[in-house]
């Protein structure tokens, strides 16, 4: 039943990420791949849709995605999967860290913890990066699929690989990218007005015939 899949799912997903939402998005895509939920386009506009609504990027995630696959029932279940995990574990470990906060093993482990924590903000980039930047539209598992034979040796090695791999990027997506990187690092624009501006952008294209 999907009710229940979609709790267990997003349920076991607040139990074993760590690193908040970014960090989250990983094993999200891999519990949408293994379901069959979503074609990664669809999960890249839902991380987008997620980013521009106030809360935890993580939840709104799990509330979209339990929508869509649910309805207003399964937004509730998913969204309580999620953070259930949460709310148990954090009393648990408050309990636990203000009595062992300082002992070696413990620091060690969260030092550890933390640094796969950058590992799976860094894979949330580059699904998200495959998804947007690049013309073609395609599912998760072809996705796998492509980056499988993209490891093999051949392929690395192959220019006209490499040269039509260049030829997919999309140089409008590129531009955005760039430009809202100038504005966030740069100048220091308030994430919410780039997205804003990002989102008027898009509009703009839209009309004029480009997108």
């Amino acid at each position: 039943m999907i009710y229940v899949e979609l709790f267990i799912t997003f349920f076991k997903i607040g139990v074993f990420c760590f690193g908040g939402g970014y960090g989250m998005i990983p094993m999200i895509e891999r519990e949408i791949e293994i379901h069959h939920w979503l074609t990664s386009q669809e999960f890249v506009n839902i991380i987008s849709i997620s980013e521009m609504t106030p809360g935890p990027i993580a939840i709104n995630t799990a509330t979209f995605v339990g929508y869509k696959m649910g309805g207003i029932s399964g937004g509730l279940l998913a969204t309580t999967g999620v953070v259930l995990p949460s709310l148990i574990l954090v009393l648990s470990a408050f309990y636990f860290l203000s009595r062992f906060q300082h002992h070696p093993i413990v620091k060690d482990a969260i030092w550890g913890i933390r640094a796969v924590t950058l590992a799976l903000v860094i894979g949330a980039i580059v699904f998200v990066a495959r998804n947007v930047l690049f013309n073609n539209e395609i599912n998760i598992q072809a996705t796998k699929t492509i980056e499988a034979k993209a490891r093999s040796t051949e392929a690395i090695l192959n220019m006209n690989s490499i040269t039509n791999l260049w030829k997919t990027i999309n140089p409008i997506s590129l531009g955005i990218v760039a430009l809202a990187l100038v504005m966030l690092l740069r100048f220091k624009i308030h994430p919410i007005l780039t997205i804003l501006i990002g989102g008027v952008i898009g509009i703009i294209l839209h009309y004029i015939g480009v997108l």
